[in-house]
Parts: C-alpha cells; structure tokens; sequence
C-alpha cells in the first residue's frame, strides 16, 4: 500500500476546458451563446453588492465601469455609463485618466476599446469565456481563405469589406487593410453606400441578417442582389459566376438570439395582443424585419419607447435583459412591453457577466492585482484602428 504521508505533490495543470469553466480563458472555435434554459439566471448573493460597492469606491476615479445594454440589473447598477458596444468604447476613449477600463460585455467589445483607448490604460473583462457566438463564426484564416475565393473569381479588385462592429479585432484588421470600414447597426445604411462609392460589391461580414436587410430594406437593392459565403463550404458554396453577379456577398453568420424570432412569433404577439407595435432589432432574419412595424438598433429601441405615447403597446425582438428592463421603466406610464417570442431568450455569454465575476474583479483591481486584461496586438491594432477610424470619418 502507498504510504500517503510521503507522496510527492502533484504537479496539476488546469485543463483548458476548466479554464473555461472558471472564466480563465476562451474557446473562439465554440458557437456560444445559443441556449435559452426558459428563465434569467437567478440574482446573485445580496452581500455581494455591499462588497462591489467597497470596491468601486475604494478604486474610485482610477476606474471606469461600462456597463452594455444586454447586461443583468445586478451588474448594470454598478456601471457609469451604459450603452450599445461601440458607444461605450467611445466613451472609454474619451475617459484617458482611468487607469483601468471594466468592460461588462463580450470581448470583441473589450477589445475595441483596447484599441480606442490610451497605451497606459488596461481594458478588463471580468469573465474571459464571455464572448459572442457571431464573432465566433468568422475567423482570421476563414476570412482570408474567402479573399483567395474572390481573388480566384477575379472579383477581389471590385470587393470592399465592411464588417459589423461585432467582429473579432483580427477581422476588424482585415477590414483595414482592404480598404474597408466598420458599421454599427445604426450607421450600417451610410457604411454601404461609402463602400460602393469605393467598389462595386461589399464583402459584408459576419452577419449576414444586418447586411442583407440594409442592402434590401434601406438601399432598395434585391434578395437576388445577395448571395451567402459558407466558409465551411469549398468555395464558399459559390461559384465564380455567382461571385461575379452579386452586390452583397454576405458572410453566413448570425446572432443567436435575434436569429430565433420568426414570423410566426409576429403573427402569435398581433394575435394575443390586439394594436401592438412590433420593433425588432435589423440582427433579425430578413422575414422578420419584413413582418416587424418598426427596425432598428438597440438605441434607436430605446428611443422609441422613451418617444411612445401612454398606453401603447410593444412587442419587442432583441435581447430579454434588455426588454425586461424597459419594460420595468415604462411601467408606469402604461406602456406594455413584451420579449416578442414565448420562448425565453437571453445572451447567455452576456449573462456570464455576473456580480460574483464583477466582484473579483473590482476586489482584485483595489488589491492592486491587474486581471483578464485584454490586450490587442500592435499590427492588429493599427489596421483595426484604421478601419474604425473610417467610420467615424463617414458623413
């Protein structure tokens, strides 16, 4: 029998997928983000509260909390600002005197404002493992590869790419180096119409529900305009004609959660609610947006509903942290506000941003220990910097 006593110690390595569990790291291969387990996680300890609050104080103007629409009640308390992802990089950016910049969303949204912001500050995010199933689904060599496609077609001459904010920073890079821009769900209309004043077609990546629907909803362009690159088709599942006659060559990706809202969930809501007023995010399938009263982004939602008379009804599709708070604040001018499909669906990699992750955070940054720092890398950073400064250059 072995004697216990005198074992040596076991030099134990965490395993990658512990790291993950434990917020460590992140798996960028993995389609995250796509279950709805029927219900908000439950809120976290109360005593955690008083404990972030110590925190933050004790840091005091040394940090910046940003805190995105999509997050839980419990951590947009602690916030000071709110906002869409690209508003709230801008507002770090213009915040230099914080040392440290916690970014209570998904790391393409970190990493943005890594960019944005100063070399002395350190943008944080207190669960590396949150990050965005749509960002997921375009990689740097899938990205490159699909170049090479059109390069083949004799079209890539003709291409600009402009690529959603939702990207990954090596895609943002991408962009930059081709001449491309970045877009936002509200500016996306004016990003198109620069690049076909610079080209002839648009590369539009990754999501191909916003570029379709600008493309035929706000340009007037056709379906027929369209075609979708699979990268996990030779090809793209293309061919070189199809290439050549196309406008929007849209990358088949999509948000998880917008992607669930159907039409039959709009016929359901006009039905159960005589006079609602459907508003859904341009993230939705083109069918939806089709069916819907109202589009836009997550600003343009909130400004609707702040502008909506006293007893209107709304049936809103985009995340439910986010519905269920606007429905709390509108209460009490009788405005009923509804998640717009019965089944319950967050953003499940946003809800990994939680008080206890936030708490860690704040505590480790008051001890003077720097944690989940993220960091974007010269090269990328000078082309991704390019191209968002394109788009802030847009008319």
């Amino acid at each position: 029998m072995r004697d216990v006593t005198t074992a040596q110690p076991l030099d134990v390595q965490p395993t990658p997928l512990a790291l993950l569990l434990l917020g460590r790291e992140a798996d960028p291969r993995s389609e995250r983000g796509v279950e709805c387990p029927g219900d908000l996680p439950s809120p976290s300890d109360p005593d955690l509260v008083e404990r972030a609050r110590v925190a933050k104080e004790k840091l005091g103007d040394k940090v910046f909390v940003l805190g995105h629409h999509y997050q839980r009640d419990e951590v947009i308390q602690f916030a000071d600002v709110t906002g869409d992802s690209f508003k709230l990089a801008r507002d770090a950016a213009a915040r230099p005197e914080a040392e440290y910049i916690v970014f209570c969303g998904v790391h393409f949204m970190a990493e943005s404002a890594d960019i944005l912001t100063t070399d002395a500050q350190a943008v944080v995010l207190p669960d590396l493992a949150a990050g965005c199933s749509m960002a997921d689904m375009a990689t740097a060599e899938q990205v490159a590869e699909c170049w090479d496609v059109l390069t083949d077609a004799g079209v890539a001459d003709q291409v600009v790419p402009v690529s959603y904010m939702n990207s990954s920073a090596d895609i943002k890079a991408f962009t930059g180096r081709h001449g491309g821009t970045i877009c936002t769900s509200s500016n996306a209309k004016r990003a198109l119409e620069w690049a076909f004043e610079q080209g002839e077609k648009i590369l539009f990546l990754p999501d191909q529900h916003l570029g379709r629907n600008t493309a035929v909803r706000d340009m007037g362009m056709s379906l027929t305009d369209c075609v979708v690159y699979n990268p996990h088709k030779p090809n793209g599942g293309l061919t070189a004609e199809q290439l050549r006659n196309a406008k929007m060559i849209l990358w088949r990706g999509h948000c998880s959660v917008h992607g669930r809202f159907s039409v039959e969930s709009v016929e359901d809501v006009r039905a159960r609610i005589p006079g609602v007023n459907v508003l859904v995010h341009p993230e939705c399938k083109h069918e939806v947006v089709a069916a819907a009263d109202y589009v836009g982004s997550t600003e343009y939602i909130i400004k609707a509903l702040e502008a909506a008379p006293r007893g209107s009804k709304w049936a809103i599709g985009t995340e439910l942290n986010l519905v269920r708070r606007l429905a709390n604040r509108f209460a009490s001018e009788d405005k009923e506000i509804v998640f717009l499909d019965k089944t319950v669906c967050f953003c499940s990699t946003m809800n990994r941003i939680d008080l206890p992750h936030l708490v860690w955070t704040l505590e480790s940054l008051a001890d003077g220990k720097l944690v989940n720092r993220i960091e974007v890398d010269p090269e990328t950073e000078k082309y991704a910097k390019l191209a968002l400064e394109r788009m802030l250059a847009l008319p």
